[in-house]
């Protein structure tokens, strides 16, 4: 038979009481036996053994003078023997009644005990009710339910706010698995149809000329070549979603020199102040991050604008940062850039609103955070910080 916890507890409590009662009753067993001394009169009131006395005794002690000398004091001796005979009988007779009573009122006490364990149990597990409902009421497609329990702030209001607090995450984890997926179809089809549309066009023609066929190959290299972009940058946020597979020392003013060996930024005027960033991780995303960084600082930025990026190691950590002019942003739209397919009114429309949410999941995933503030004449100004390590070449 499986017992329920509220059972066991019940049981613990009914067990616990029994037993302090049994502690208690003999401590004042023991007490009272202790204080009934059998080996002189206990108060007034205590006859002698009746059978310890004969009849002659008995005229003796009343003063009666026709006994022989001598008796009185046997008779008196045999007195004191059916006092102390007495006081016996009356302390084993107060013993056992104290000891019957005792077990009676423990006995009855702990039946009462046993209910109000049960009663107590119940409410204590309540709680615990709520959370095993709101679980079971959780779906994919209903994570609305929470505990939203009250009463104070014990361990029970810990657990249930807790779990509330993990409804929240997971709710808006498949809320933004959701968003994200939409948003993934919707640029992935995008491509494939101009692809299609491209494809159609010239296929409608009798016999499409020489030039028509190349601007065709042209347009759809052009759409699969955004498409490979756009899957690339997917399987880079889930490879940082997956946990980092490598860890190495890294500098991150190495990763953004390579970065910038092989990037051209145009006219944009470019602003060096690299020291020393020692951390260790994923050489590929740390590189992949730095890129994401001046490309998007390159890309969203005005005709012969300037791109600032400093590394250095300060407050415990190393810090990325690279900012841009650009056109104004608001300070309530800065931190949204880094949700998945999230645009903002900028120069440039070639992006896919994936770049600096790459960079925020990469930082996550080496136990940083990137952050972005705008600049005051325009532009943004992205930080990453992560945590120290050991000078190594990217």
């Amino acid at each position: 038979m499986r017992l329920t916890v509220r059972v066991r507890l019940t049981l613990l409590y009914t067990v616990l009481f029994a037993a302090g009662g049994a502690i208690v009753v003999t401590i004042i067993y023991g007490l009272v036996a202790a204080s009934l001394v059998d080996d002189k009169p206990v108060g007034k009131g205590v006859e002698p053994s009746p059978a310890q006395f004969s009849e002659d005794c008995k005229a003796v002690l009343k003063g009666a003078p026709e006994l022989e000398p001598g008796m009185r004091n046997k008779c008196q001796a045999a007195f004191d023997e059916g006092v102390l005979a007495g006081v016996r009988t009356q302390r084993q007779e107060t013993l056992d009644n104290l000891l019957r009573y005792s077990v009676t009122t423990l006995s009855v006490v702990t039946v009462l005990s046993a209910a109000a364990g049960w009663l107590v149990a119940g409410r204590v597990l309540r709680p615990l009710h709520r959370i095993t409902a709101a679980a079971r009421a959780a779906t994919e497609d209903n994570l609305a339910a929470r505990v939203s329990l009250g009463g104070p702030r014990d361990e029970l209001r810990q657990l249930a706010d807790t779990f509330d607090a993990m409804l929240d995450r997971l709710e808006a984890a498949f809320t933004g698995q959701r968003r994200f997926i939409a948003n993934a179809s919707h640029e992935l089809r995008t491509p494939l149809t101009v692809m299609r549309a491209t494809i159609d066009v010239v296929l409608a023609k009798p016999a499409p000329s020489r030039d028509e066929l190349l601007r065709m190959a042209d347009d759809v290299r052009g759409a699969v070549g955004h498409a490979e972009t756009l899957i690339e940058a997917l399987l880079t946020l889930a490879r940082t979603d997956a946990g980092l597979a490598v860890r190495e020392p890294v500098d991150l003013a190495t990763c953004v020199e390579d970065v910038l060996d092989g990037k051209d930024i145009g006219d944009r005027r470019l602003h060096l102040s690299l020291s020393p960033a020692p951390t260790a991780g994923d050489p590929i995303l740390l590189e992949r991050l730095a890129a994401n960084l001046v490309d998007n600082a390159a890309r969203y930025n005005v005709d012969g604008g300037d791109v600032w990026i400093t590394t250095a190691a300060a407050g415990g950590g190393v810090l990325l940062t690279v900012a841009n002019t650009g056109p104004v942003i608001g300070p309530g739209d800065a931190e949204g850039l880094f949700r998945p397919f999230h645009r903002h009114t900028r120069t440039g429309t070639d992006g896919f609103g994936l770049g600096l949410a790459i960079v925020a999941s990469i930082a996550t995933v080496h136990g940083g955070r990137a952050s972005a503030v705008p600049n005051p004449g325009g532009g943004l100004r992205v930080t990453v910080r992560l945590p120290p390590g050991t000078v190594d070449p990217c």
